[in-house]
């Protein structure tokens, strides 16, 4: 699993659209309808805020925002508790922000060379939903 703490414009179509799939899945798992995947570490940082319900529902109307803006059709529908710009930011560090953009520069020179001149032309920006800290990357990370 893996729930992206960049900002979904970074994502190439295979990394946006597995986001979207991970991240209902981890709602799933946070309102207790599976039971598969109850132990993830990229979960943590939800389950540690008041609300986790919303705070994964603001996760993924980020997603969803960008997929409508390149003309996917995610279903919103499916967010159980959306967040909206009222939801609580969460902390993420520098250092896990700067991780996963050297692991979504791999996976782009890997599978898709056109995002990754992109990707080359640009700087770590992180999802809407949550505010850069310093720090190393994050202990629920597997490295």
């Amino acid at each position: 699993m893996r729930i992206w703490s960049l900002h979904p414009t970074h994502l190439d179509r295979m990394a946006l659209v597995a986001c979207w799939r991970e991240t209902l899945l981890a709602q799933a798992v946070l309102a207790g309808r599976t039971r598969g995947y109850r132990n993830h570490p990229q979960l943590e940082r939800f389950r540690a805020q008041a609300e986790p319900l919303a705070a994964v529902g603001a996760y993924l109307e980020g997603v969803a925002e960008e997929a409508t803006r390149r003309g996917y059709r995610f279903d919103a529908t499916r967010i159980l508790q959306p967040g909206g710009a009222d939801a609580a930011r969460i902390p993420v560090t520098v250092g896990q922000l700067d991780h996963e953009w050297r692991h979504l520069g791999r996976k782009l020179h890997e599978r898709s060379p056109e995002d990754l001149v992109r990707w080359s032309a640009a700087s770590p920006m992180p999802h809407p939903l949550f505010t850069v800290v310093p720090g190393g990357i994050e202990a629920w990370e597997r490295p």
